[in-house]
């Protein structure tokens, strides 16, 4: 048996807002309803998974998704319209999606959307979890020792980022030590996994 979850089903049109709710809580899950994605934002809902009517096709769950981004939220979304196209399958699932579907109308369908982007959610929020773990230590870095391992994570070796940054290798050597120490990365492998694991929360790293 799925496990109970809240889902937070967005959709502008309310007739099909009360169809999915009705839907839902035959399926065994909570619902709350939401007319638009300021709503969504406004209540912050800080678990669960959100059922959204991609509206415009191919757009609208984007919309959402950024707009989630930019208010550092994040929850899994399945994004869900009448009749799917295999262009706003493609924009939604790139746009950070779990899942597309056509609009449930038995418990069945929704219920295995639903046990698929829970798992897949278990998976993005521990990486989420270890990007931000990366990005708190990598703050802790001056400048300098930032540039270092921004070169490092290329590929360079101590001369070359010594060139690059017109500094001395033993230089070089310095500011790697102190980088690895703020890490507490015991070797370049730990430090330059530490950077790429930071990107894990899109620009900002």
């Amino acid at each position: 048996m799925i496990d109970r979850v809240t889902l937070h089903i967005l959709d502008g049109d309310s007739a099909r807002r009360a169809q999915l709710a009705r839907l839902a809580f035959a399926a065994g899950h909570h619902a709350e309803i939401y007319a638009n994605t300021d709503e969504l934002l406004a209540h912050a809902p800080s678990g669960g998974l959100v059922l959204a009517n991609d509206d415009p096709p191919g757009d609208g769950v984007a919309s959402l998704i950024g707009a989630m981004t930019r208010a550092g939220q994040w929850l899994p979304v399945i994004a869900i319209s009448e009749e799917p196209s295999t262009a706003s399958v493609v924009n939604a699932i790139k746009a950070g999606a779990l899942d597309y579907l056509a609009v449930p109308q038995q418990i069945g369908p929704l219920n295995e959307a639903i046990a698929g982007a829970a798992r897949e959610a278990e998976t993005h929020r521990a990486q989420r979890a270890r990007a931000a773990e990366a990005r708190q230590r990598i703050a802790r870095l001056s400048l300098r020792e930032r540039e270092v391992l921004d070169r490092l994570a290329e590929g360079c070796s101590n001369k070359a980022i010594a060139r690059e940054l017109d500094i001395s290798p033993r230089t070089v050597e310095i500011h790697r030590m102190k980088m690895m120490g703020k890490l507490g990365a015991r070797h370049a492998a730990e430090a330059v996994r530490l950077r790429i694991e930071a990107t894990g929360l899109g620009d900002a790293a």
